[in-house]
């Protein structure tokens, strides 16, 4: 992924999902011996990914590939919407011939007023959606579930809330994607403190 998933600058100092979704897996599942590798690249597109797809994935020899692209991709002049499409499907083939199953993510809503370059964001996720559907992939859905979060009358300000700048999740954006992350695994248990339960260290 981009910025979003390597948890650049952006958590002040939280977790990120990917560090989120480490804890959930390796501590409360106990499955310890499970690698989880950040590749997310800050400024990053599905053609620089494929570029450099060897690096970024191919050598850890993943069982699975998870992948939130797209908000890069939407303000680049190079990568059209037919350009995305066809980036999405090769990155979808490359997974799947290292015999790995592939997790696409949407992105999280933005602030497209402040942003306008990335006006077209929605469209580029039109394309994920499309290519999920038509490979059954797993999709994880941040844009809808924040769309929908931010659109409930007694709901929360997304914008303040959940996003540090225009574009990037803080902290609690962070455990929002990795919450809804969990949901669509079906790993999801409000009694973990990773997806929302009560920290308790003992007394003190």
């Amino acid at each position: 992924g981009d910025s979003i998933t390597q948890g650049a600058k952006h958590t002040h100092g939280y977790r990120s999902y990917s560090e989120i979704f480490t804890e959930r897996i390796r501590w409360e599942l106990g499955r310890v011996r499970d690698l989880i590798v950040n590749s997310g690249i800050s400024g990053n597109t599905t053609e620089t990914i494929l570029q450099d797809f060897d690096w970024r994935v191919k050598q850890f020899k993943p069982n699975i590939v998870s992948l939130m692209i797209g908000t890069n991709d939407c303000a680049n002049a190079k990568v059209s919407i037919k350009a995305f499409e066809e980036n999405i499907n090769v990155l979808v083939n490359n997974i799947r011939d290292l015999n790995a199953i592939p997790i696409f993510h949407t992105p999280n809503l933005i602030i497209t007023e402040l942003d306008p370059a990335r006006a077209g964001l929605e469209k580029y996720i039109g394309v994920i959606k499309k290519v999920t559907r038509e490979e059954n992939i797993i999709l994880v859905d941040n844009y809808g579930h924040w769309l929908d979060s931010s659109k409930k009358p007694d709901g929360i300000n997304v914008n303040k809330e959940w996003l540090n700048d225009p574009l990037h999740p803080g902290g609690k954006g962070h455990s929002e994607i990795a919450k809804l992350m969990f949901r669509s695994l079906s790993i999801f248990d409000p009694d973990a403190p990773t997806c929302g339960g009560l920290y308790y260290e003992g007394k003190h």
